[in-house]
Order: structure tokens, then C-alpha cells, then sequence
């Protein structure tokens, strides 16, 4: 899910996005500043602001980094976004996707 967040690195701010969202972190893109593994950053999605540690840094092209977070403070909230129901229709996708692979098992036998 793209979201755009204020993200304050030290004394500066970058505009970025989410590409991937949990409730215990994110993939976010459009970084074009050199970031390292383990840099304690704040997120702001709103009137929400959270601390997350970057935990990986991968540069995608000249100027595109991508990076993902894990929060330090789990906030529910935090995105604005209902993730419980995301997580169960996942669940529910998965579980559909293994009974059909199952039963397509079953009748090649």
C-alpha cells in the first residue's frame, strides 16, 4: 500500500513512501540519500509520528533506495490503516490458494 510519510533522519527531513506495510514495519521508496542498516529514524503519517530502526537498505538504481523499517513503538493506528483486516483476508487467500493446490494433488493421482 503506497502512503507518503515525513521521515526526519537526524536534523533533516525527506519525503518518502510505503510500498509494503505490517504492523511491525515497512518497505518504504523514494529515498535518494545514502542511508545505513541499524540508523534509528521518525516516521510521520499524519498527525502520527514513530520511531523505526532501519533494518535493510537496498539501491534499486541511480536514484532510487529503498529501505525497510521495523517500528520501536507499535502503534495499531499508526498508518491509518485497518491491517487486521488485511491479514485475515491474506490468511484467507492462502488458505484458498492450499485447498485448491490440495485438491488439484488429489484428483492427478
Amino acid at each position: 500500500m503506497v502512503l507518503p510519510v515525513k521521515v526526519s533522519i537526524d536534523q533533516a527531513t525527506h519525503l518518502a513512501h510505503t510500498i509494503d506495510i505490517t504492523g511491525a514495519g515497512a518497505r518504504l521508496g523514494g529515498f535518494q540519500t545514502q542511508l545505513q542498516p541499524g540508523t534509528i529514524i521518525s516516521l510521520q503519517r499524519g498527525s502520527h509520528k514513530a520511531k523505526f530502526r532501519i533494518q535493510w537498505v537496498q539501491q534499486l538504481g541511480s536514484k532510487e533506495i529503498q529501505v525497510g523499517v521495523e517500528s520501536l513503538e507499535p502503534n495499531a493506528s499508526f498508518w491509518g490503516v485497518d491491517l487486521q483486516d488485511r491479514e485475515r483476508e491474506a490468511k484467507n487467500d492462502i488458505k484458498a490458494l492450499m485447498t485448491l493446490l490440495s485438491s488439484g494433488a488429489k484428483s492427478a493421482s
